[in-house]
C-alpha cells in the first residue's frame, strides 16, 4: 500500500522545490533541523560499523528516517514527553539525551543509565521525559497514553508523542491505546513511521485499509498522511498535532511515509523479501538530499557545507566513542541493585554464590551465535 503524492501533506518536492507554505521557522531553526538530520545518519553510520566490527551487539539502523524522526520532535517542549518505537534516538539527542549517554549504552558499560539492563540501542532520558522502550511491539502505545492521562489528571501542561511503526498498527497496544486516548481525551500526538516494511511483511500485507491515516476515523480522532521525507511536512503535521491537544481539541494520529533503507536491524538481511529496484527509487528521495537542496536554493546552506558538517560530526562523535569504550564495564554489584531500598538477604547470597562460580569459572566468553532480530 503505497500512496501518491498528492494524497500526502508535502512543503518540499522531490528535488528540493518550495511546493507548499513554509513553516514559521528562520533560517538558523532551518538549519539546525539540517544539522540534527546529519547527526542522526552520522551517528548511525558509526554504530552500524561498530557493531559491524563486533564492538556493540545491536543498532535499529535509521538511513532514510532523518526527516520523519527530526521534523516531527522539533515542535516539541521540553517538557512534553517523547515515547520511542525503536529508532527514535536521534530525537532524543536533539531533545537533550547526551551522546556521551547514548554511546555508553551501546556498549552497556559502567556510565550506562540503564546499567546493562537493557539491550544496546534501547535509551532513555529522564531528564528531557524519554522513557525506555520495549522491544515488544507496540507496549509503549498504551503506556504512553496512560502517562498522557495521568499529565492531565495532574493538570499539566505535557503532550505525549508516541512513536511507532506501521507494524505496530496491527498490535492490540495500537487499538486501545487510540481508543483510549479519544475516549479519555488524552494530551496525545500517535506518530507512525510508516517505512513500508515491518520486518520482512510490507505494507500491502499489512492492512487493506486505504492508508494507516483512515484508521483514526474508527477512534473518533483526525489523521493525516505526510511526505515523511519532506522534514518540513513532518514538522508542520507534528506542529499542527500539538497545537490541536495544546488547545484542548484532544488526540491526532499522523503517519509519516517514509522508507527504511537497511535493514530492520544489523541483524537483518532486506535483500531477502525486498528488490534493488525498490531502494533504489527511494533512494532518489533521500530526506537530507531533498533538504540541502532546498537550503542551498534558500541560502541558508552554502555549496559543500554539508561535507564540512559532516567531517565535524565525525569529530565528535568519534570522540565520544573513544571514551566510552575505555570506560569500564557496568559493576556485577548493579545485578541486585535499585529493585529494594537495602539490598535483601536471599539477593545476597545469590550474589556470593554468582561470585563463587565466576571466581572459579572466570570470565564468561564471547558466543559465536548470531544475534536476535
Amino acid at each position: 500500500m503505497v500512496q501518491s503524492p498528492e494524497e500526502l501533506l508535502q512543503i518540499l518536492g522531490p528535488e528540493g522545490g518550495l511546493e507548499g507554505a513554509l513553516p514559521e521557522l528562520d533560517d538558523e531553526a532551518l538549519r539546525d533541523l539540517f544539522v540534527h538530520m546529519m547527526r542522526v545518519r552520522c551517528v548511525d553510520q558509526r554504530m552500524l560499523k561498530l557493531q559491524r566490527a563486533g564492538r556493540v551487539g545491536f543498532v535499529g539502523t535509521a538511513r532514510g528516517l532523518e526527516g520523519a524522526m527530526i521534523g516531527s520532535a522539533a515542535v516539541l517542549r521540553p517538557t512534553d514527553w517523547l515515547w520511542s518505537g525503536l529508532r527514535e534516538g536521534g530525537a532524543a539527542v536533539m531533545r537533550g539525551l547526551p551522546l556521551a549517554e547514548y554511546v555508553a549504552q551501546m556498549y552497556c558499560n559502567s556510565n550506562d543509565t540503564a546499567k546493562g539492563r537493557q539491550m544496546c540501542n534501547h535509551f532513555q532520558h529522564q531528564g528531557t521525559n524519554y522513557p525506555s522502550w520495549s522491544s515488544v511491539i507496540g507496549t509503549q502505545i498504551a503506556h504512553g497514553v496512560g502517562a498522557a492521562y495521568a499529565s492531565k489528571q495532574r493538570g499539566e501542561d505535557a503532550v505525549h508523542a508516541v512513536y511507532f511503526g506501521d507494524g505496530a498498527t496491527s498490535a492490540n497496544g495500537f487499538h486501545s491505546g487510540l481508543n483510549f486516548a479519544a475516549v479519555w481525551d488524552a494530551p496525545v500526538v500517535f506518530v507512525c513511521v510508516d517505512n513500508g516494511w515491518a520486518i520482512s511483511v510490507p505494507s500491502s500485507a499489512q492492512t487493506a485499509a486505504a492508508s494507516y491515516a483512515a484508521k483514526a476515523r474508527a477512534y473518533g480522532i483526525p489523521g493525516v498522511a505526510v511526505d515523511g521525507n519532506d522534514v518540513l511536512a513532518c514538522y508542520q503535521a507534528a506542529q499542527d498535532a500539538v497545537e490541536r491537544v495544546r488547545a484542548g481539541e484532544g488526540p491526532s494520529l499522523i503517519v509519516l511515509h517514509t522508507y527504511r533503507m537497511l535493514g530492520h536491524s544489523s541483524s537483518d538481511d532486506p535483500t531477502k523479501y525486498r528488490d534493488d529496484e525498490e531502494v533504489a527509487a527511494w533512494e532518489r528521495l533521500d530526506p537530507i538530499d531533498r533538504y540541502e537542496a532546498f537550503l542551498v536554493s534558500k541560502g541558508v546552506l552554502k555549496e559543500g557545507e554539508r561535507g564540512e558538517l559532516e567531517a565535524e560530526l565525525y569529530a565528535e562523535i568519534d570522540g565520544v566513542i573513544h571514551e566510552q569504550e575505555a570506560a569500564d564495564p557496568m559493576p556485577l554489584a548493579t545485578l541486585v541493585e535499585d529493585v529494594y531500598e537495602s539490598v535483601p538477604r536471599h539477593l545476597k547470597e545469590q550474589y556470593n554464590a554468582f561470585l563463587a562460580v565466576a571466581k572459579r569459572y572466570g570470565e564468561a566468553e564471547r558466543g559465536e551465535g548470531e544475534f536476535p532480530l
